[in-house]
């Protein structure tokens, strides 16, 4: 068969509502020759699944789906993953650097977002809205009593990470009087210890990206040192917390409340976390607004029409990788 006679290079899409029209997405990647396959990752995706997507794809706009290294052996042809979001967890990066694969994110894109909904979750769970929320439907007016809420003004708040996105919340908790402290081994500058952290703190909120040091970093010991009247926000990923531990706390008391937006299993099914009154719940859309998808989706699509078209594309997540002879024709083109 000829070059021209081809078949168009394939794209999986696995981001929901993906625009396979819009002139910046899917008109940008026929423009440049590509063809679209969508599959949204709206729940649980398993090995298999993707395996059966993934495995004839030249490249692969995605969101959290599992590309371990079974799953990169297998998909011969593909050359780019383009992560919409910053969060590489789900990707095997030492893997897809051994075998020529480009990996992308799109840093910047969504952390106002992720910062704005850590906020709102703080509040939420302070002043306890989805139990008000709950209570009215039911023809209740509590007010009071056991119904009281709490308030953030004046609070302490410790950060646990204190990346962009920790900094950008600082900047907004400034607004309330909170105080803030936080902990970062990677910040050398006025860092408490963890313990310190949570042993002051009122609200608890973490940051921090999941790697082997810091899974499960929030466990029960961590649990225990807090202020019982603590609150727990996580907008981070749901690995960083040690999930049964946390709902123990929750149900025994020991801590006022959380707000989740991550989950150790997306969705989450554990009947005892979904039971929770002292709990808000989120489905991971702390970095999702209408602005930064946007950003997200178009970058990402810019990112596999460059690799695909012989050009090194923006924000790497593995640069190491263009050392591969697969990409060696592609350093003397950035």
């Amino acid at each position: 068969m000829s070059a021209s006679s081809s078949p168009p290079s394939r794209v999986l899409v696995t981001w929901p509502h993906y625009d396979p029209d819009g002139p910046e997405l899917g008109g940008a990647l026929e423009q440049a020759g590509l063809a679209v396959q969508l599959a949204p990752k709206l729940g649980t995706r398993s090995r298999e699944e993707l395996l059966r997507l993934a495995t004839d794809a030249d490249a692969a706009i995605v969101s959290t789906d599992p590309f371990d290294r079974v799953v990169l052996n297998r998909c011969r042809r593909l050359r780019v993953i383009a992560r919409v979001g910053v969060g590489t967890d789900s990707i095997d990066l030492e893997a897809a650097t051994a075998l020529g694969i480009a990996v992308t994110v799109t840093p910047g894109a969504n952390e106002v977002a992720v910062a704005d909904h850590t906020i709102a979750l703080m509040l939420a769970v302070l002043r306890r809205i989805a139990e008000q929320d709950a209570a009215v439907r039911r023809g209740e007016w509590r007010r009071t009593g056991d119904a009281m809420p709490w308030q953030l003004s004046g609070t302490t708040v410790g950060l646990v990470g204190y990346g962009r996105i920790g900094r950008l919340v600082a900047d907004r908790l400034s607004g309330f009087s909170a105080r803030v402290i936080y902990h970062d081994p990677y910040d050398g500058g006025n860092s408490v210890a963890l313990h310190a952290l949570l042993g002051q703190a009122d609200v608890v909120s973490l940051h921090a990206p999941l790697r082997p040091e810091t899974a499960r970093l929030i466990g029960a010991r961590e649990l225990a040192l807090m202020r019982p009247h603590a609150v727990l926000v996580n907008t981070a990923r749901g690995g960083v917390v040690d999930e049964p531990a946390l709902v123990d706390a929750l149900a025994a008391g020991d801590l006022r409340g959380a707000g989740l937006d991550v989950f150790t299993d997306e969705p989450p099914r554990d009947p005892r976390l979904l039971a929770l009154t002292n709990v808000v719940l989120t489905a991971h859309v702390g970095g999702i607004s209408e602005r930064s998808v946007a950003e997200m989706t178009r970058r990402a699509t810019r990112s596999v029409v460059d690799v695909l078209g012989g050009r090194v594309p923006l924000d790497l997540a593995n640069p190491a990788v263009l050392d591969h002879a697969r990409f060696a024709a592609l350093a003397g083109a950035s």
